[in-house]
């Protein structure tokens, strides 16, 4: 029976091994892990930053049940998904979803799930920095 997952939003630093560390258990064979860092580009653009928002109450509340639904979808001991919110310079960490199982395929599946559902579910918004302007990720001018 997997433990529960471990679920938060930070407004400060971690690292891919402190997440990884929560989902270390005897009975894993594979641990699995997906870092999101801020990069350099977007559509041809220099970034220079990131910064990320969220409703926290409402975004943990989905990453919980998203967490909640891998662990039953996937023969997998433990799950933990980390994001920030804040500003982030190029390079910092982001996100790390991480996934602990007895074998590496289901470790590896479960972090995928993870991202892709976290990705496309939870409301954290993200707003671009560049030389000349900022403009927030996905949101329709004059909407």
């Amino acid at each position: 029976m997997a433990s529960p997952p471990y679920i938060a939003i930070r407004t400060g630093p971690f690292t891919t091994a402190e997440i990884e560390s929560l989902v270390a258990d005897p009975a894993n064979g594979a641990i699995c892990s997906f870092s999101g860092v801020v990069r350099n580009h977007s559509e041809g653009r220099e970034v220079i930053a990131l910064e990320y928002e969220a409703y926290v109450p409402m975004a943990e509340k989905l990453m919980q049940e998203i967490a909640d639904t891998i662990t039953r979808e996937f023969p997998i001991n433990r799950l933990a998904m980390v994001h920030r919110i804040g500003r982030m310079s190029v390079g910092e960490l982001v996100v790390v979803v991480s996934a602990g199982a007895a074998h590496r395929d289901a470790a590896f599946n479960a972090a995928r799930a993870g991202i892709d559902r976290l990705k496309k579910s939870v409301p954290i918004w993200k707003k671009e920095f560049f030389a000349d302007g900022a403009e927030w990720v996905g949101m329709t001018p004059g909407a």
